[in-house]
């Protein structure tokens, strides 16, 4: 941009350019270059925002809208990070500064890196993978890499948890080869129960399917739940108690205070039907020791 602007002075018998002017043209250039850059990285955010905002008014399910979250945060850091690159070469190239020995040495460099950087190298081309398999998006609850948690953040480089106490874990994406996703769709609240070996197996399922109904009716949690509780039947006998499977489908996220809400309300309709709860017990025989003679 200097050239045409000096090429223009000499049009008007400026042959004799001072070194200053020269300095200054060159300086104004890179605050327009940079200003330039601030507009277009404005209006690329004011794009994606606009995009963002239509896409999830086209999108009426919760697990649609989370994937467009993830995503335009993706985008966002993406498009920044290119419009940062090609402002800098751009700024060097009007300074006079030749970016073909950068160009040149990042080439290398890039390769010493890779050898040296493989697993940041997995950590990007994994997250990309996951990005759009749409394995995990921000709000899901997952467990990966031998963590669990409500995701916080997904990136290229990793993926930031928080568990139930709050402690935040950090996970590079390429340590992660499975995710459990418990937000999707729905989930099931799984409970086991024991009950004696005395009680009457029929009347046990009776009173557990009773249980069921009440929750399905039950105005503060009839929206979570998706479908009667069904009884899976006796997973095991053991020492001192015959176990019972029940389960019942709800909304994803909500197994857990559902699974808690089971466990009281059975318990509460057991000892109202007369059905025993057992806990492991002990007897224990001190033999008299010999008497002297």
């Amino acid at each position: 941009m200097q050239e045409p602007l000096i090429d223009f002075l000499k049009s008007f018998g400026w042959n004799d350019i001072p070194a200053w002017l020269g300095l200054l043209i060159s300086a104004l250039n890179v605050i327009v270059i940079i200003v330039i850059a601030i507009i277009v990285r404005g209006l690329v955010e004011k794009a994606l925002r606009i995009a963002h905002t239509r896409l999830r008014a086209r999108m009426s399910g919760v697990e649609e809208r989370k994937r467009i979250d993830t995503l335009d945060r993706i985008f966002g850091y993406i498009t920044s990070v290119v419009i940062a690159v090609i402002t800098i070469m751009v700024v060097l190239s009007e300074l006079g500064i030749s970016i073909a020995p950068f160009l040149a040495t990042a080439g290398v460099v890039g390769i010493a890196i890779s050898f040296g950087a493989q697993s940041l190298v997995k950590d990007y081309f994994t997250g990309f993978v996951m990005l759009i398999e749409n394995q995990i998006r921000q709000g899901d609850f997952v467990e990966v890499a031998n963590k669990s948690g409500t995701v916080e953040e997904v990136t290229l480089r990793y993926v930031r948890l928080r568990d139930g106490e709050g402690a935040v874990h950090f996970v590079p994406n390429s340590s992660i080869t499975t995710v459990s996703n418990h937000s999707r769709d729905f989930a099931f609240a799984v409970v086991d129960v024991g009950v004696g070996y005395d009680a009457n197996l029929g009347r046990t399922y009776e009173v557990i399917r009773q249980v069921g109904r009440e929750l399905r009716s039950d105005p503060k949690i009839s929206n979570k739940t998706l479908d009667d509780i069904e009884v899976l039947g006796v997973t095991q006998l053991a020492d001192s108690a015959v176990t019972v499977r029940v389960r019942m489908k709800v909304v994803a996220m909500e197994q857990w205070g559902i699974k808690r809400e089971i466990l009281a309300r059975l318990k509460l309709a057991f000892e109202q039907a007369g059905i025993d709860i057992p806990f492991p017990q002990r007897v224990v025989r001190i033999a008299n020791p010999a008497i002297p003679g």
